[in-house]
């Protein structure tokens, strides 16, 4: 398969180039800033489009899109109207208007459509949502997630993700999308939202990238009419703390941590025994680049995202 990237604003554009290129080829490059485009194109030796309409124009059967988010309706309702495939990286629109203009641009002109969720084909989600299907918690009541990460801390996020009109937010909408969405996939949407986002890094450095004061350290604690809570946490300000998935039941309570998946219930004596990882199962990405749609990533699984950040934010 033949694909070109629409932005590269993304910092995971160069990952996605990388994973692309070993799936199919990637024949071109376009940014609404040319400078940025032309330095990507001369790293991975790739040519540069000088519009989207020239992208649009060649011979690349999907786009991967890698531009800031507030761009991402408009861009996507372009390329689904040329008939090329879509790839995003999440979450796929700042609103659940702008989706929707999306899904029905996707569906107007039968164009196949897969975002980056790439937690739900990982082993140990994988297996966590195993044990619930197969009934072995009971009746799931407590789910919390935990992915962080140093970047603002260590400056190495690009001055452009704490700008408000491309991104939407901050920590939340970026490294919390990870939380929302696996919330989703395993308890699905819920009715009420509180969050807590606060701004920690506020040294020079981060005073000139980060002059809007958005959050670096945020969550948000959902609940469900029957009772359930689930928490999502996140943030840019974080060292050593590990990816964390934990779900509660009647039945029982299991433990990820990027590693071993562990199960306390009655039949494990009440003490927890590592259970048998489910396999891993091959990116978003690789599924795109290979004409498929893996399941859980597809066009209402997005609109699900947008919604749950929408009710995250209206709750600070």
């Amino acid at each position: 398969m033949k694909v070109a990237l629409a932005g590269v604003w993304h910092v995971h554009a160069k990952d996605y180039a990388g994973q692309a290129a070993e799936h199919g080829e990637v024949i071109g490059v376009y940014d609404e800033d040319p400078s940025r485009a032309a330095a990507f194109g001369k790293e991975y030796g790739l040519p540069v489009y000088a519009s989207l309409e020239e992208l649009l124009a060649g011979e690349a059967e999907g786009v991967i899109v890698c531009s800031a988010t507030g761009l991402h309706a408009d861009l996507m309702v372009r390329i689904a109207d040329s008939g090329k495939d879509i790839f995003t990286e999440k979450v796929l629109a700042l609103t659940e208007e702008e989706c929707l203009r999306i899904r029905d641009a996707v569906e107007r002109n039968r164009v196949r459509f897969v975002i980056s969720m790439p937690q739900k084909c990982n082993a140990g989600p994988r297996t966590v949502k195993a044990l619930i299907d197969e009934g072995r918690l009971g009746q799931i009541n407590y789910i919390r997630f935990r992915n962080c990460h140093n970047g603002s801390l260590a400056h190495w996020l690009p001055a452009h993700f704490y700008n408000p009109e491309e991104t939407g937010g901050g920590a939340m909408i970026d490294l919390g999308a990870h939380g929302m969405y696996l919330i989703h996939w395993l308890r699905g949407e819920p009715e009420g939202y509180r969050s807590a986002f606060t701004h920690v890094c506020r040294d020079e450095r981060d005073a000139q990238l980060n002059p809007a004061g958005l959050e670096d350290n945020a969550v948000t604690v959902m609940t469900y009419s029957d009772g359930t809570i689930a928490i999502n946490e996140t943030g840019f300000v974080s060292v050593g703390s590990p990816m964390t998935l934990e779900v509660g039941g009647s039945g029982g309570y299991v433990r990820w941590s990027g590693g071993a998946v562990l199960l306390t219930s009655a039949e494990s004596g009440n003490r927890p025994v590592e259970v048998p990882l489910v396999p891993a199962i091959s990116s978003p990405l690789a599924h795109f680049m290979n004409r498929q749609v893996p399941a859980g990533c597809g066009m209402e699984d997005a609109i699900a995202l947008t919604r749950m950040m929408q009710g995250a934010y209206a709750a600070v």
